[in-house]
């Protein structure tokens, strides 16, 4: 079942499942444990311009209904992306995009325009999550003004495919939505991490060395899903949703809610080889239901849906 996630540059998956970027590697760790090419899409672990280490540990905690990271965006750079990863990208039939990160909108600008017209690379995916230094450490993802400059910036330096992942702590995820698409997204992905924290009782300090984490799981699924909802009625290009999705059934209604298609994070985390199932457990769902394309049921949540009525 294809999904249409670049509508501009006509980059279509074959599936609507991707893994998400920092819980699948580079992927090619795990070509031998698996069928990479059910995967509709994988996204690398966060690249930046320098090799990078690194929070320390503890950076990993599990929590009741998810778990906590703070891996701190360690890396190998993009020089061995481009001289090491890239040609065995080449080699897969599954499209791969390049998760960049970066701390001014310089950052963006040069690793987007590194990694445009590499072999092996078929995509870009913004984390715009990241603390813009000139601003304070704010993230750029925080207001549309800055979410569009280094949307804007990023779009003028390449001609792959570019995905944008919001932050979902944002008072208004919509205008943020808004403003990247006019600047040039192709997608947009919805969304990264919810900030959360865990303590040592025992020790009475924090858990992770960084203080706070991301937290992930089936913890954030309700509001993930809501911000997934409200976003496909603000923007028209594809929306890929994220958050604590484990099952077929979890995927099901993300593309109910409007997502285009899924990335899958945590589960992978629970078992690497995840994708399979849901996989196979998604197109069962959608030949049950009789869904010939996904265009019949994204969205069909929404009040303003138009699609194919439901059986």
């Amino acid at each position: 079942m294809e999904a249409l996630i670049a509508p501009r540059t006509g980059l279509t998956l074959t599936s609507p499942v991707i893994a998400a970027s920092g819980t699948f590697g580079y992927g090619l760790e795990f070509a031998e444990h698996g069928d990479l090419s059910r995967l509709g899409a994988i996204i690398c672990k966060g690249t930046t311009r320098e090799p990078r280490t690194g929070n320390p540990p503890p950076r990993v905690v599990e929590t009741a209904a998810g778990m906590l990271n703070s891996i701190g965006l360690q890396n190998v750079g993009i020089d061995e992306v481009i001289r090491d990863k890239a040609p065995r990208w080449a080699e897969l039939s599954t499209p791969v995009l390049v998760n960049v990160s970066g701390t001014s909108v310089d950052d963006y600008s040069a690793l987007v325009a590194r990694l445009d017209g590499v072999p092996g690379v078929s995509g870009i995916e913004l984390n715009i999550s990241c603390p813009n230094v000139k601003e304070g450490g704010v993230a750029f993802g925080t207001t549309p003004q800055a979410a569009a400059q280094v949307t804007a910036t990023a779009r003028a330096a390449t001609t792959l495919p570019l995905v944008v992942k919001l932050s979902p702590n944002v008072a208004d995820i919509r205008c943020i939505a808004a403003a990247v698409e006019a600047a040039g997204a192709d997608a947009i992905s919805v969304a990264n991490t919810v900030y959360g924290m865990a303590i040592d009782s025992r020790r009475r300090r924090p858990v992770l060395s960084s203080v706070s984490g991301g937290l992930s799981g089936p913890a954030i699924k309700p509001y993930a899903l809501y911000l997934v909802y409200q976003v496909a009625q603000e923007v028209s290009v594809p929306v890929i949703g994220i958050g604590g999705i484990m099952t077929a059934k979890d995927a099901v209604e993300f593309l109910l809610a409007g997502a285009t298609a899924v990335e899958l994070g945590t589960a992978l985390l629970v078992d690497p080889t995840c994708w399979e199932t849901i996989v196979a457990d998604l197109m069962g769902w959608l030949r049950a239901e009789g869904v010939r394309t996904l265009d019949e049921i994204v969205g069909a949540a929404n009040s303003g849906y138009k699609g194919k009525p439901a059986r």
